[in-house]
């Protein structure tokens, strides 16, 4: 129950009333003013998701592709292609790792490497991740000491899509601590499952468990389950419909509770979603709902106490 209380913080930060000012880009150019009812016309990018407080995120281009993403606290991901294919992901900064609905003081720093299958679709992740730890001050001092290395972390994902649809249905996740002078084993994995109501994501359950055996192929009893569900999608379009698939998979990857963010995914926008702790005696749904605001091209502007802020492409 611990952790879906962190879920009620969370959610408690994105549920603020927010406002936005007109903006510029990083030319110069005019961005998109979410206080009018206009908008672009014409190609657009995403260009930064905020509050009144924060830059959540803010994407930055070479011509039409994603190359960087700034997020909070100075944390930056670098985006590599190889043609039009992203084919390396790296991250610099800091996550939410223990899902309590503030970034962790500790930092983090992955690699990503993407595999693609002949129809260039997604098919698997390789992730070697450094988890680094600032210890306590040592009296007499008062600052902190310097940020050490904690734990090495090897990370495997298979994707599967749906031969039906060829929608994703399910990654699959083997993770292992890389320790030195000891043999490498994946000791932990984790299940996650797609529904589908026409092209929108419904449901996301996503368990977690001990794993076993040469490969970490051999899966223990979840110890962990976690279901999200998105409802009353409206027929506008989704910002993250300008977002790469690739970009989307890895930071719905980046820490174990992102599963919440599955909207992502979707070509429309949920009015409602909720998330549930499956391990409890008694599941009791945690349910957020919002009302959207639009442009002129029908793209979502605003939801969720986020703003959504465009440039012309």
């Amino acid at each position: 129950m611990k952790q879906i209380f962190y879920f009620i913080l969370l959610i408690a930060g994105f549920s603020s009333i927010h406002s936005c000012k007109n903006l510029l880009d990083e030319d110069g150019n005019p961005l998109l003013d979410l206080n009018q009812t206009g908008g672009l016309s014409g190609p657009r990018a995403l260009y930064r998701e905020i509050t009144a407080k924060d830059t959540l995120a803010e994407y930055q281009y070479s011509g039409l592709q994603v190359t960087r993403v700034l997020t909070d606290s100075a944390s930056i991901t670098d985006i590599m292609y190889s043609g039009d294919r992203i084919s390396q992901i790296t991250f610099r900064g800091f996550l939410d790792l223990d899902g309590n609905g503030k970034l962790d003081k500790d930092s983090v720093s992955y690699s990503q490497l993407f595999n693609y299958g002949n129809n260039s679709r997604l098919q698997s992740i390789s992730e070697t991740r450094y988890v680094f730890r600032r210890p306590l001050p040592v009296p007499p001092s008062t600052k902190p000491g310097p940020q050490t290395l904690l734990a090495t972390e090897k990370y495997i994902y298979a994707l599967k899509y749906s031969a039906a649809t060829t929608k994703l249905d399910s990654i699959i996740m083997r993770k292992g601590v890389d320790v030195p002078g000891v043999q490498f084993a994946f000791t932990e994995y984790s299940k996650t499952a797609y529904t589908y109501a026409g092209d929108n994501v419904s449901k996301v359950i996503r368990l977690y468990g001990p794993a076993s055996g040469p490969t970490g192929e051999i899966y223990g009893a979840p110890v962990e389950k976690y279901g999200y569900e998105y409802y009353v999608y409206d027929e506008q379009i989704s910002p993250f419909t300008l977002l790469p698939f690739t970009y989307k998979i890895s930071r719905l990857l980046s820490t174990k509770r992102n599963d919440k963010e599955s909207l992502i995914l979707s070509p429309n926008n949920p009015k409602r979603w909720s998330v549930t702790d499956l391990t409890a005696h008694i599941p009791m749904p945690i349910v957020m709902s919002t009302n959207y605001a639009y442009d002129i091209q029908t793209y979502m502007t605003k939801g969720y106490g986020v703003n959504y802020i465009y440039k012309p492409q």
